[in-house]
Protein backbone atom coordinates (compact mmCIF):
# COMPACT_ATOMS: atom_id res chain seq x y z
CA UNK A 1 0.00 0.00 0.00
CA UNK A 2 1.49 3.49 -1.24
CA UNK A 3 2.61 5.73 2.17
CA UNK A 4 -0.42 8.31 1.08
CA UNK A 5 -3.01 5.58 0.91
CA UNK A 6 -2.15 4.16 4.68
CA UNK A 7 -1.79 8.09 5.71
CA UNK A 8 -5.46 8.85 4.23
CA UNK A 9 -7.09 5.75 5.71
CA UNK A 10 -5.73 6.64 9.28
CA UNK A 11 -6.57 10.66 8.98
CA UNK A 12 -10.59 9.54 8.16
CA UNK A 13 -10.24 6.43 10.65
CA UNK A 14 -11.15 4.09 7.86
CA UNK A 15 -10.58 0.81 7.11
CA UNK A 16 -8.50 -0.80 4.22
CA UNK A 17 -12.04 -2.09 2.50
CA UNK A 18 -12.04 2.01 1.38
CA UNK A 19 -9.46 1.33 -0.73
CA UNK A 20 -11.24 -1.16 -2.79
CA UNK A 21 -13.93 0.75 -3.55
CA UNK A 22 -11.79 3.79 -4.44
CA UNK A 23 -9.17 1.86 -6.78
CA UNK A 24 -12.37 0.51 -8.26
CA UNK A 25 -14.33 4.14 -9.12
CA UNK A 26 -12.47 7.34 -7.68
CA UNK A 27 -8.91 6.47 -9.40
CA UNK A 28 -10.92 6.64 -12.92
CA UNK A 29 -12.36 10.03 -11.75
CA UNK A 30 -8.70 11.11 -11.07
CA UNK A 31 -7.72 9.52 -14.39
CA UNK A 32 -10.15 11.90 -16.49
CA UNK A 33 -9.95 14.63 -14.01
CA UNK A 34 -6.06 14.36 -14.37
CA UNK A 35 -6.90 14.16 -18.29
CA UNK A 36 -8.87 17.13 -18.65
CA UNK A 37 -6.65 19.04 -16.87
CA UNK A 38 -3.82 18.54 -19.44
CA UNK A 39 -6.36 19.17 -22.11
CA UNK A 40 -6.90 22.56 -20.52
CA UNK A 41 -3.27 23.51 -20.10
CA UNK A 42 -3.95 25.15 -16.87
CA UNK A 43 -5.46 25.38 -13.69
CA UNK A 44 -8.70 23.78 -12.98
CA UNK A 45 -11.49 23.68 -10.99
CA UNK A 46 -13.71 20.91 -9.80
CA UNK A 47 -17.30 21.59 -8.55
CA UNK A 48 -18.38 18.44 -6.05
CA UNK A 49 -21.83 18.17 -4.83
CA UNK A 50 -23.14 15.53 -2.47
CA UNK A 51 -25.28 15.50 0.34
CA UNK A 52 -24.44 15.49 3.74
CA UNK A 53 -22.62 12.89 5.39
CA UNK A 54 -22.40 11.25 1.92
CA UNK A 55 -18.42 11.35 2.05
CA UNK A 56 -17.45 14.47 0.05
CA UNK A 57 -14.63 15.51 2.23
CA UNK A 58 -13.05 12.35 2.08
CA UNK A 59 -13.42 11.73 -1.77
CA UNK A 60 -11.75 15.01 -2.36
CA UNK A 61 -8.93 14.50 -0.18
CA UNK A 62 -8.14 10.99 -1.71
CA UNK A 63 -8.81 12.79 -5.10
CA UNK A 64 -6.15 15.25 -4.20
CA UNK A 65 -3.55 12.96 -2.66
CA UNK A 66 -4.29 10.63 -5.96
CA UNK A 67 -3.56 13.45 -8.58
CA UNK A 68 -0.32 14.56 -6.74
CA UNK A 69 1.16 10.86 -6.61
CA UNK A 70 0.17 9.35 -9.64
CA UNK A 71 -0.22 11.62 -11.91
CA UNK A 72 1.94 14.52 -10.78
CA UNK A 73 -0.55 17.48 -10.44
CA UNK A 74 -0.51 19.45 -7.64
CA UNK A 75 -3.70 20.51 -6.16
CA UNK A 76 -6.07 22.23 -3.30
CA UNK A 77 -9.17 21.07 -1.49
CA UNK A 78 -11.79 23.48 -0.16
CA UNK A 79 -15.44 23.33 1.19
CA UNK A 80 -18.30 25.93 1.02
CA UNK A 81 -18.08 25.00 4.51
CA UNK A 82 -14.97 26.72 4.74
CA UNK A 83 -16.59 30.31 3.80
CA UNK A 84 -19.97 30.57 6.12
CA UNK A 85 -20.63 34.01 7.30
CA UNK A 86 -19.42 34.62 10.88
CA UNK A 87 -21.62 33.48 13.90
CA UNK A 88 -22.32 37.90 13.67
CA UNK A 89 -23.29 38.20 10.73
CA UNK A 90 -25.57 35.08 10.72
CA UNK A 91 -27.12 36.74 13.93
CA UNK A 92 -27.74 39.69 11.30
CA UNK A 93 -29.20 38.33 9.06
CA UNK A 94 -31.14 36.45 11.26
CA UNK A 95 -32.73 39.67 12.92
CA UNK A 96 -32.95 41.83 9.41
CA UNK A 97 -34.82 39.16 7.51
CA UNK A 98 -35.63 35.53 8.99
CA UNK A 99 -34.40 33.82 12.08
CA UNK A 100 -33.17 30.44 10.49
CA UNK A 101 -30.92 32.43 8.39
CA UNK A 102 -28.67 32.66 11.67
CA UNK A 103 -28.01 28.50 11.40
CA UNK A 104 -25.81 27.85 8.81
CA UNK A 105 -25.47 25.70 5.75
CA UNK A 106 -28.21 26.99 3.18
CA UNK A 107 -26.93 29.72 0.39
CA UNK A 108 -27.35 32.59 2.06
CA UNK A 109 -25.18 32.09 4.94
CA UNK A 110 -21.72 31.73 3.21
CA UNK A 111 -19.59 34.53 2.22
CA UNK A 112 -19.05 33.69 -1.16
CA UNK A 113 -17.44 36.86 -2.26
CA UNK A 114 -14.62 35.17 0.25
CA UNK A 115 -15.31 32.45 -2.11
CA UNK A 116 -15.04 33.67 -5.50
CA UNK A 117 -12.11 35.94 -4.56
CA UNK A 118 -9.88 32.51 -3.22
CA UNK A 119 -10.90 30.75 -6.16
CA UNK A 120 -9.90 33.37 -8.77
CA UNK A 121 -6.16 33.50 -6.46
CA UNK A 122 -6.38 29.77 -6.63
CA UNK A 123 -6.67 29.91 -10.67
CA UNK A 124 -4.40 32.24 -11.34
CA UNK A 125 -0.76 30.61 -11.39
CA UNK A 126 0.56 34.56 -10.55
CA UNK A 127 -1.26 35.33 -7.60
CA UNK A 128 -2.04 31.66 -5.91
CA UNK A 129 1.37 30.98 -3.92
CA UNK A 130 0.68 32.86 -0.81
CA UNK A 131 -3.42 33.22 -0.91
CA UNK A 132 -5.05 31.86 2.44
CA UNK A 133 -8.08 29.11 2.16
CA UNK A 134 -10.50 29.79 4.66
CA UNK A 135 -11.63 27.74 7.61
CA UNK A 136 -14.57 27.27 9.57
CA UNK A 137 -14.51 26.10 13.38
CA UNK A 138 -17.67 24.49 13.66
CA UNK A 139 -16.78 23.68 17.07
CA UNK A 140 -16.98 27.63 17.74
CA UNK A 141 -19.68 28.05 15.31
CA UNK A 142 -17.71 31.02 13.74
CA UNK A 143 -15.01 31.19 11.33
CA UNK A 144 -11.62 30.25 12.12
CA UNK A 145 -8.96 32.80 12.68
CA UNK A 146 -6.73 34.34 9.71
CA UNK A 147 -3.71 32.87 11.37
CA UNK A 148 -5.20 29.48 11.16
CA UNK A 149 -6.09 29.98 7.74
CA UNK A 150 -3.53 27.60 5.40
CA UNK A 151 -1.57 29.61 3.41
CA UNK A 152 -0.73 28.06 -0.55
CA UNK A 153 2.54 26.86 -1.37
CA UNK A 154 2.57 25.82 -4.35
CA UNK A 155 -0.08 26.94 -7.18
CA UNK A 156 -2.23 24.31 -8.14
CA UNK A 157 -3.12 22.68 -11.40
CA UNK A 158 -6.63 20.67 -9.92
CA UNK A 159 -8.95 22.61 -7.29
CA UNK A 160 -12.06 20.84 -5.69
CA UNK A 161 -14.37 22.79 -4.72
CA UNK A 162 -17.25 20.51 -2.35
CA UNK A 163 -20.34 21.26 -0.50
CA UNK A 164 -23.73 19.88 -0.45
CA UNK A 165 -25.45 22.56 -2.48
CA UNK A 166 -23.00 22.69 -5.20
CA UNK A 167 -24.78 22.82 -8.36
CA UNK A 168 -27.98 24.05 -6.77
CA UNK A 169 -29.98 26.21 -9.31
CA UNK A 170 -32.96 28.17 -8.20
CA UNK A 171 -36.68 26.63 -7.58
CA UNK A 172 -39.42 28.00 -9.70
CA UNK A 173 -41.83 30.01 -7.40
CA UNK A 174 -44.70 27.14 -7.74
CA UNK A 175 -42.07 24.90 -5.96
CA UNK A 176 -41.34 27.53 -3.39
CA UNK A 177 -44.75 28.22 -2.24
CA UNK A 178 -45.46 24.83 -0.72
CA UNK A 179 -43.88 23.84 2.67
CA UNK A 180 -41.76 20.91 2.47
CA UNK A 181 -41.44 19.79 6.27
CA UNK A 182 -42.71 21.04 9.40
CA UNK A 183 -39.44 23.34 9.88
CA UNK A 184 -40.61 25.00 6.65
CA UNK A 185 -44.26 24.72 8.03
CA UNK A 186 -44.02 26.23 11.38
CA UNK A 187 -40.92 28.26 11.22
CA UNK A 188 -41.38 29.97 7.50
CA UNK A 189 -44.89 29.74 7.16
CA UNK A 190 -44.84 32.63 4.56
CA UNK A 191 -41.96 31.41 2.49
CA UNK A 192 -39.70 34.64 3.19
CA UNK A 193 -36.72 32.25 4.58
CA UNK A 194 -36.72 29.87 1.61
CA UNK A 195 -37.33 32.67 -0.42
CA UNK A 196 -34.36 34.65 0.77
CA UNK A 197 -32.36 31.02 -0.25
CA UNK A 198 -33.99 30.64 -3.41
CA UNK A 199 -32.87 34.69 -4.14
CA UNK A 200 -29.34 34.18 -3.35
CA UNK A 201 -28.92 30.86 -5.67
CA UNK A 202 -29.77 33.46 -8.52
CA UNK A 203 -27.70 35.68 -7.45
CA UNK A 204 -24.69 34.33 -5.70
CA UNK A 205 -23.85 31.30 -6.40
CA UNK A 206 -23.37 32.28 -10.65
CA UNK A 207 -20.17 33.84 -10.64
CA UNK A 208 -18.42 30.56 -9.06
CA UNK A 209 -20.15 28.24 -11.21
CA UNK A 210 -18.88 29.80 -13.85
CA UNK A 211 -15.37 29.24 -12.85
CA UNK A 212 -16.32 25.44 -12.80
CA UNK A 213 -14.73 23.57 -15.12
CA UNK A 214 -16.12 20.13 -14.36
CA UNK A 215 -18.77 18.58 -12.18
CA UNK A 216 -19.20 15.65 -10.09
CA UNK A 217 -21.48 14.03 -7.72
CA UNK A 218 -22.16 11.50 -5.08
CA UNK A 219 -25.27 10.16 -5.88
CA UNK A 220 -27.34 9.12 -2.62
CA UNK A 221 -30.29 7.01 -3.17
CA UNK A 222 -32.95 9.60 -1.78
CA UNK A 223 -33.18 12.25 1.02
CA UNK A 224 -34.17 9.84 3.63
CA UNK A 225 -30.64 8.41 4.44
CA UNK A 226 -29.28 11.75 4.93
CA UNK A 227 -30.14 12.27 8.70
CA UNK A 228 -28.95 8.52 9.14
CA UNK A 229 -25.46 9.24 7.80
CA UNK A 230 -25.85 12.34 9.65
CA UNK A 231 -26.69 10.85 12.42
CA UNK A 232 -23.66 8.29 11.85
CA UNK A 233 -21.05 11.07 11.62
CA UNK A 234 -22.31 12.57 14.87
CA UNK A 235 -21.59 9.33 16.57
CA UNK A 236 -18.18 8.93 15.10
CA UNK A 237 -17.18 12.49 15.83
CA UNK A 238 -18.77 11.66 19.44
CA UNK A 239 -16.28 8.26 19.79
CA UNK A 240 -13.36 10.00 18.82
CA UNK A 241 -13.81 12.84 21.37
CA UNK A 242 -14.59 10.43 24.07
CA UNK A 243 -18.17 11.49 23.93
CA UNK A 244 -20.46 14.10 23.36
CA UNK A 245 -19.20 17.70 23.96
CA UNK A 246 -21.43 20.92 24.14
CA UNK A 247 -21.46 21.50 19.56
CA UNK A 248 -22.64 18.08 19.19
CA UNK A 249 -26.62 17.62 18.65
CA UNK A 250 -28.50 15.21 20.00
CA UNK A 251 -31.22 12.99 17.84
CA UNK A 252 -33.66 16.03 18.27
CA UNK A 253 -31.49 18.66 17.46
CA UNK A 254 -30.34 17.01 14.39
CA UNK A 255 -33.82 15.81 13.11
CA UNK A 256 -34.35 20.22 13.02
CA UNK A 257 -30.69 20.53 11.57
CA UNK A 258 -30.87 18.56 8.84
CA UNK A 259 -34.79 19.55 8.05
CA UNK A 260 -32.49 23.01 6.85
CA UNK A 261 -31.01 21.41 3.94
CA UNK A 262 -33.82 18.95 3.03
CA UNK A 263 -35.56 21.27 0.09
CA UNK A 264 -31.83 21.55 -1.77
CA UNK A 265 -30.82 18.35 -1.32
CA UNK A 266 -34.05 17.30 -2.74
CA UNK A 267 -33.52 19.15 -5.87
CA UNK A 268 -30.40 18.41 -6.23
CA UNK A 269 -30.98 14.41 -6.23
CA UNK A 270 -33.44 15.43 -8.74
CA UNK A 271 -32.23 18.16 -10.98
CA UNK A 272 -28.28 17.04 -10.87
CA UNK A 273 -27.54 13.51 -11.62
CA UNK A 274 -27.81 14.42 -15.75
CA UNK A 275 -26.01 17.39 -15.63
CA UNK A 276 -22.72 16.39 -14.04
CA UNK A 277 -19.39 15.22 -15.90
CA UNK A 278 -18.98 12.34 -13.47
CA UNK A 279 -21.82 10.80 -11.24
CA UNK A 280 -21.22 7.82 -8.58
CA UNK A 281 -24.34 6.23 -7.69
CA UNK A 282 -24.48 5.57 -3.77
CA UNK A 283 -26.68 2.82 -2.24
CA UNK A 284 -28.44 3.21 1.46
CA UNK A 285 -25.26 2.19 3.12
CA UNK A 286 -22.86 4.54 1.05
CA UNK A 287 -21.25 2.19 -1.06
CA UNK A 288 -21.12 2.89 -4.86
CA UNK A 289 -22.99 0.52 -7.25
CA UNK A 290 -22.71 2.31 -10.44
CA UNK A 291 -20.47 5.59 -12.02
CA UNK A 292 -20.93 7.38 -15.31
CA UNK A 293 -17.18 9.10 -15.84
CA UNK A 294 -16.61 11.06 -18.78
CA UNK A 295 -13.92 10.49 -21.05
CA UNK A 296 -12.15 13.76 -22.20
CA UNK A 297 -12.82 14.89 -25.62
Amino acid sequence: MPEWQSTLLTRHGLGENYLATARKWFIPVARAIAKHQSGAGRPILIGVNGSQGSGKTTLTDFLCCCLEADFGLTSARLSLDDVYLTRADRAELGTRIHPLLATRGVPGTHDMTLLLDTLKALLDPAHAVGSRLPAFDKSIDDRSPLSDWVEVATAPSVILLEGWCMGATPQSPALLAEPINNLEREEDAQGVWRSYVNDCLTQQFPPVYALVDQWLMLQAPSFDCVFRWRQEQEKKLALSRGGMTDEMMDDAELVRFVAHFERLTRHCLSTLPDRVDHLLVMDERRAIIAAHIEAPA
